[in-house]
Formats: structure tokens, sequence, C-alpha cells
């Protein structure tokens, strides 16, 4: 067993759930961004107001992103499976 295959998974996993959240996490901060700016110039301070487009914007980018996201943890989990005796020894 190497070490460097059980680091390399670790590396491949977490470069796979950085790419896989990230249009999802920068969609909802562009939205949150947009929505203060808002609510700073109109001086609204409701919560309601940020939360609402927010979860919108996450349901759509779900809806526009969630099979590419599905294919890439589906992919690594497939990867991670099929290279399971170079990790187990």
């Amino acid at each position: 067993m190497e070490t460097l295959t059980i680091g390399d998974a670790f590396i491949s996993a977490i470069w796979t759930m950085t790419f896989a959240s990230m249009p999802v996490l920068l969609i909802s901060m562009c939205v949150g961004l947009l929505v203060g700016i808002f609510q700073t110039a109109t001086s609204i301070q409701e919560q309601t107001l940020a939360f609402i487009p927010k979860m919108f914007a996450i349901i759509i980018s779900l809806l526009l992103f969630g099979s590419w996201m599905s294919k890439m943890v589906g992919g690594l989990t497939i990867r991670l499976f099929t290279d399971m005796y170079k990790y187990v020894g």
C-alpha cells in the first residue's frame, strides 16, 4: 500500500468537492451581494429579503448544474471503488 495513493485519493476528493460546490456557492454569493447592495441603497433591513432570493438562486443553480455535479461526484465514487484494491492492501 502506497501512502501516495491514499493521499492522492484525499486530494482528488477535496478538489471534486470544491469544483462541485463552486457554482452554487458563487451564484448564492452574487445574489446575496446584490440583495445586500439593494438593502443598503433602500435602507430596508428585512432579514427575509436576503433569504428568499438566495433560496431561489440556489434551487435554480441546482437545477442547472445538478447533473454536472452528480457526474463529478459519481465519477469520483466509481474511481475510488475501482481503485479500492490499492488502498486496502
